[in-house]
């Protein structure tokens, strides 16, 4: 317990906290309701301008929204037939992040009833992947892609806002042995990430890393199958086995989007292999790529 959340938990009663545990998930909704509807009776216009001046939830975004509008469109033009478009909710179900994976939900914006706001928009594809390989529309394999504007609870460095755009891909298949199935997904995803910044990044010296993590296997595909088919992709395909940044979270292999602007190396997208799909249908055949890219950075790339 934070020092925060116990300040407050002790200013209260002290059978209170078991109190609103126990309730059943709707009535506390209700509860919760009722205190917001009060709350929100309180307060007055100005206090609604000066929140809108200072709350970092609320500020409007960075940028000119025509020029990231093309980016979204160039980047829909360029994908596959085959990965269908999903336009999510602004919300997901409460746990959809810290259900399947390592995150807190104290990076996440959770609401008063039983949803939180969309934080990352390639968990919410995995809950769509796995609910349509359950219910058979995808007997060879999903693939999904959305662009979203995202709402995150952690604070960034200086210049960076709490919500932005990010334009993801969720593949998700069965395992069919050998790492095939991996590499048909990366090679996939990998192609398309060439694509996007071949048309709108070539001069910024783009480059898509790749670390295997603790899989012999997928070495060998990445080796004889993936690198081949995107040799002459025009994006380079490097390997970067330094990296130790999403081990736990990522399985099998993990990915970077880079560029170097004038000679600043910048992060523009990341993914990986992760098991949210195998954890959702019960199922350890399942396999699950992840990957999406900035469309704010990507956008002041391309119009800069």
């Amino acid at each position: 317990m934070s020092d925060a959340e116990r300040r407050v938990w002790v200013a209260l009663p002290g059978d209170v906290r078991k109190t609103l545990e126990a309730l059943p998930a709707a009535d506390l909704t209700t509860l919760l309701l009722s205190l917001a509807r009060t709350r929100a009776a309180r307060v007055r216009p100005a206090e609604v301008l000066r929140r809108w001046r200072d709350d970092r939830f609320v500020r409007p975004a960075d940028g000119d929204p025509r020029a990231s509008a093309a980016v979204q469109a160039l980047l829909w033009e360029l994908l596959p037939a085959e990965v269908a478009g999903v336009e999510l909710s602004p919300v997901a179900p409460l746990g959809t992040c810290a259900a399947v994976g390592p995150g807190s939900q104290d990076r996440i914006v959770t609401t008063i009833r039983p949803v939180e706001v969309v934080s990352d928009p390639t968990n919410a594809l995995a809950v769509e992947a796995a609910d349509r390989r359950r219910r058979g529309k995808g007997r060879g394999a999903v693939h999904l892609a959305a662009s979203h504007r995202v709402l995150r609870a952690q604070r960034f460095g200086a210049g960076m806002q709490a919500h932005f755009r990010l334009f993801a891909l969720v593949s998700s298949a069965r395992d069919t042995g050998s790492g095939r199935t991996e590499a048909r997904l990366l090679t996939l995803h990998l192609g398309y990430w060439q694509r996007v910044l071949a048309r709108l990044a070539p001069s910024a010296a783009p480059t898509l890393r790749f670390t295997v993590l603790d899989s012999p296997v997928l070495r060998e595909r990445l080796d004889d199958t993936v690198r081949p088919a995107l040799a002459a992709g025009g994006v380079p395909l490097a390997e970067e086995p330094e990296r130790t940044r999403g081990r736990g979270y990522y399985v099998d292999a993990a990915l970077r989007i880079t560029a170097t602007p004038g000679g600043e190396p910048v992060e523009l997208g990341d993914g990986g292999f992760t098991t949210w799909t195998a954890q959702l249908t019960n199922d350890a055949k399942e396999r699950c790529l992840t990957s999406c890219i900035s469309t704010d950075r990507l956008t002041a790339l391309a119009t800069g």
